[in-house]
């Protein structure tokens, strides 16, 4: 896919697989309703985040301390004109521990600047990844109210 797919990067001091763990445990860092299971390969959930909106995932990928891929495999976004831009998107988290600090880059491929949701998606992947995941890897709990536009 493209190379204008939306990336964030952090560091934190965790191992590689324990940062696997916590991305898995969605509820304490994305602030998600989630149902399903998260922790192995093709294990399926959903995400709500409104009454009206979901979100389907495969774990289409996970290499322990290293790769863990979610592949959205459908999804409803009410408040935009494609409510399925999200399917067949790609959520990749990759990981790279080295001297007791892991280095994690997510790219949500798929979500690039010419889709609708990318003007809203991208404050928002931003703070879920670097404030709310960084401080649930780097502090036990989660920010979940998204920072004042």
């Amino acid at each position: 896919m493209s190379n204008n797919n939306f990336k964030s990067s952090i560091s934190a001091e965790v191992t590689a697989v324990e940062a696997i763990g916590k991305i898995s445990n969605i509820p304490e860092w994305w602030g998600v309703t989630v149902t399903g299971h998260t922790e192995k390969q093709n294990d399926t959930f959903v995400v709500k985040m409104t009454a009206d909106s979901f979100f389907n995932f495969t774990v289409a990928e996970l290499i322990p301390g290293s790769r863990l891929v979610w592949l959205v495999t459908d999804c409803y976004m009410p408040w935009y004109s494609d409510k399925t831009e999200w399917t067949n998107t790609r959520l990749i988290f990759d990981l790279h521990e080295q001297n007791g600090v892991t280095a994690l880059t997510f790219t949500h491929e798929g979500l690039t600047p010419d889709v609708e949701c990318y003007k809203d998606c991208e404050p928002g992947w931003t703070h879920w990844i670097q404030t709310s995941l960084f401080s649930y890897l780097t502090n036990g709990k989660g920010v979940f109210r998204e920072p004042t536009k």
